[in-house]
């Protein structure tokens, strides 16, 4: 990732913040409308759930100028994930709903530019997550 592509991503994250209970269920509403089977995956307080999920994304987020120190948290939680039996296939519908999410939380402020910045940062993120809990061929 560029500089400029974390400061956008970094940015457009800090908008979608103050709506984080509603982007969650936005997120969760698309995942589970596009990839059904994983709603089997989610026990629990799915409000419990989405914050969780706005917690490590924003951890993620604030970290992308420092993976070093994000990098291995990631990892941990892919290798956790696998006892909750997410699949490698399960990772390109999460990004697509994040995607989902944000152009509906951003609206016109989502821009082709801040589009590509997150599929940049979330290829990153999912391709070390999916290679640490499935092994380099699978990523």
């Amino acid at each position: 990732m560029t500089p400029k592509q974390i400061d956008l991503v970094q940015d457009s994250f800090a908008k979608v913040a103050p709506i984080a209970d509603a982007a969650a269920t936005l997120f969760y509403g698309r995942l589970f409308e596009t990839t059904p089977e994983v709603r089997l995956l989610f026990k629990g307080d799915m409000q419990e759930q989405g914050r969780k999920l706005m917690a490590t994304l924003g951890a993620v987020v604030n970290g992308l100028k420092n993976l070093d120190a994000i990098l291995p948290a990631a990892k941990s939680l892919a290798v956790r994930h696998v006892a909750y039996g997410v699949k490698p296939g399960h990772y390109r519908p999460v990004g697509e709903a994040l995607i989902f999410t944000l152009e509906k939380g951003l609206g016109d402020e989502f821009t082709p530019e801040t589009r590509e910045a997150w599929i940049a940062a979330y290829g990153l993120l999912s391709g070390a997550m999916i290679a640490e809990a499935y092994g380099m061929a699978a990523a």
